[in-house]
C-alpha cells in the first residue's frame, strides 16, 4: 500500500499506544508464570500479536480478554507443536528462543519475511555455552533447538544488542535452582534490559546486576506468585514520531506517556527540548508546539530506533546535527544506514555518514518525493512526519508495515489534521 502526505500543520490531542517492547516482555513472563498472569493495556500491533502467538505455541492459554485486558494462565513452557512462528518480530525471535529451549523436545523457531533475513548474533555460543543442541541454524531462522538449558555461569559478548541476553534472563530465572552470574561484555540498549529486569521484578523473579557487566540470578531472592498483573505503559518509540511532527510542524500533546519510564526512546524529550522546541509535561501527557530549531549532537547507540526520526528533526533544524550509533542499524527491518540515506536525499537534504555518525544540514524545507519504505516501520512513520514539511505530496511505498509496532499511526495523525490519502499500489 501507498501513503500519500500532504504537507501541512497538525493541531491536538492523542493517546499514545502501548509499549510493545514491554508488552512482549509481559507475554514472556506469563509463559513461564506458573498460575496467572493479567496484562492490562495489551498492545494489537504486529509485533505484540506474534508474541502472542508464541506463547500460546509454547504452552500458554487465553482465559479472558476484554477491551486491551488479557487473562492468561500457564505451567510454564509445554510446546502445542514442533515449529513456533515469531511473525516478523525480531524481539520474538531472540527473546523466545532460550525459552523455547526450555522444553524437553525440539523446537524449531521460525517467522516470516524481513525476519528471516536478519542475523541472529550470539546464538551459538550462548546456546552451546548452556548445553542446548541447536541444528538447521546458519546465522539465521530458523532454528531448531534443543533442550534442557543448563542454569549454568556463562560469557555474553552482547555488543549487538540487548534482545538475546532478555531471553536468557527469563529462561535461565525461571530454571535455575541455584546461583547463576552472567558476564555481559559491551552491552548496547541498556534501557531496554532495565524493562526486561522491570518485569522479572513484577513476576517476583528479581535478577541483580553489577554495572550491566554481570548479573546474578540467585532464586533464594525470588517469591512465586499464583497471580502476577502488569499494566503496560505508553510507547514513548511511537510517540517520538508525533512528538517530532509537533516540534517540526504542529502544536500536538500526547496523552499516557510516563515520563519516568526506563524505555529508552524517552530519550527523544530531551533532544526536542534541546533543540528548542516548546514542550509541556502535565500529568503524564506531553505536548509540543513548533518553533525554530536548533542543530544537535546526540549519541542513539543505546536508542537506535529513534535514527530514522531524529534524522528528519535534524533536517528541519538549522546548521549541522549529528546523531552517532551509525553501527547499530544494519540489522533493522531494513539497513537502516541505506534506507534512512535514501530518505534524506530523496527529501533533498544534505547528509555525509563518517566512521560511526550520520550528519545532517538542516533545510527549511524538503522536497515532495516518493519513498520506498523498504517494509521498515520506522521509515514509513519517519518520512510520514517528514512529509508535513515538504513543498509538495510526499508518496510513502509500503505504507502498511506501520501496522508492525503503531497499527493507528495513520488515524492518529488524520486525527491531528493531517491529510493523508492511502492507496493500494
Amino acid at each position: 500500500m501507498r501513503a500519500i502526505v500532504q504537507p501541512g500543520f497538525i493541531d491536538g490531542t492523542v493517546k499514545a499506544p502501548p509499549s510493545k517492547s514491554m508488552t512482549q516482555r509481559a507475554y514472556a513472563a506469563a509463559l513461564l508464570q506458573k498460575g496467572r498472569s493479567v496484562i492490562h493495556n495489551a498492545g494489537f500491533s504486529s509485533d505484540e500479536m506474534a508474541a502472542l502467538a508464541v506463547i500460546q505455541q509454547l504452552g500458554a492459554k487465553i482465559i479472558g480478554q476484554d477491551a486491551g485486558t488479557i487473562e492468561l494462565i500457564s505451567d510454564g513452557v509445554s510446546p502445542k507443536g514442533d515449529d513456533v512462528n515469531c511473525g516478523e518480530s525480531g524481539l520474538a525471535a531472540r527473546l523466545f528462543t532460550p525459552i523455547a529451549a526450555l522444553a524437553n523436545k525440539p523446537v524449531r523457531i521460525t517467522g516470516n519475511g524481513t525476519l528471516l533475513r536478519r542475523p541472529m548474533h550470539g546464538f551459538n555460543e550462548a546456546l552451546g555455552a548452556l548445553g542446548i543442541k541447536f541444528s538447521e541454524f546458519n546465522g539465521n531462522l530458523p532454528i531448531t533447538v534443543h533442550g534442557p538449558l543448563n542454569s549454568i555461569a556463562f560469557k555474553l559478548d552482547a555488543s549487538l544488542g540487548s534482545q538475546f541476553l532478555s531471553g536468557l534472563l527469563f529462561a535461565i530465572s525461571a530454571n535455575t535452582k541455584e546461583v547463576v552470574t552472567i558476564e555481559v561484555a559491551d552491552l548496547k540498549s541498556k534501557p531496554y534490559i532495565d524493562m526486561t529486569l522491570d518485569i522479572l521484578k513484577i513476576s517476583g523473579r528479581p535478577v541483580k546486576h553489577n554495572d550491566y557487566t554481570t548479573f546474578t540470578i540467585d532464586p533464594a531472592d525470588f517469591t512465586p506468585k499464583q497471580l502476577i498483573e502488569f499494566n503496560i505503559e505508553g510507547d514513548w518509540s511511537s510517540a517520538a514520531n508525533l512528538l517530532v511532527a509537533g516540534a517540526i510542524s504542529g502544536n500536538v500533546s500526547i496523552k499516557n506517556l510516563d515520563i519516568n519510564t526506563h524505555q529508552a526512546d524517552r530519550e527523544i524529550l530531551n533532544v526536542i527540548m534541546g533543540c528548542g522546541a516548546e514542550c509541556k509535561i502535565e500529568n503524564n501527557a506531553v505536548s509540543v508546539k513548533a518553533s525554530q530549531l536548533d542543530s544537535f549532537d546526540f549519541d542513539a547507540t543505546h536508542c537506535p530506533d529513534l535514527f530514522p526520526i531524529l534524522s528528519v528533526l535534524a533536517a528541519c533544524a538549522d546548521g549541522e546535527s549529528s546523531i552517532r550509533g551509525v553501527h547499530r542499524l544494519f540489522i533493522k527491518e531494513s539497513n537502516r544506514a541505506e534506507s534512512i540515506s535514501e530518505m534524506l536525499q530523496n527529501f533533498d537534504v544534505p547528509f555525509s555518514i563518517e566512521d560511526d555518525c550520520l550528519f545532517i544540514e538542516g533545510v527549511q524545507q524538503l522536497q515532495g518525493t516518493v519513498i520506498d519504505a523498504y517494509s521498515d516501520h520506522r521509515i514509513v512513520m519517519a518520512a510520514t512526519v517528514g512529509a508535513l514539511r515538504a513543498n509538495g505530496p510526499v508518496d510513502i511505498m509500503q505504507s502498511e508495515s506501520a501496522d508492525k509496532s503503531y497499527p493507528d499511526f495513520f488515524r492518529d495523525l488524520k486525527s491531528l489534521g493531517a491529510h493523508i490519502e492511502i492507496a493500494e499500489h
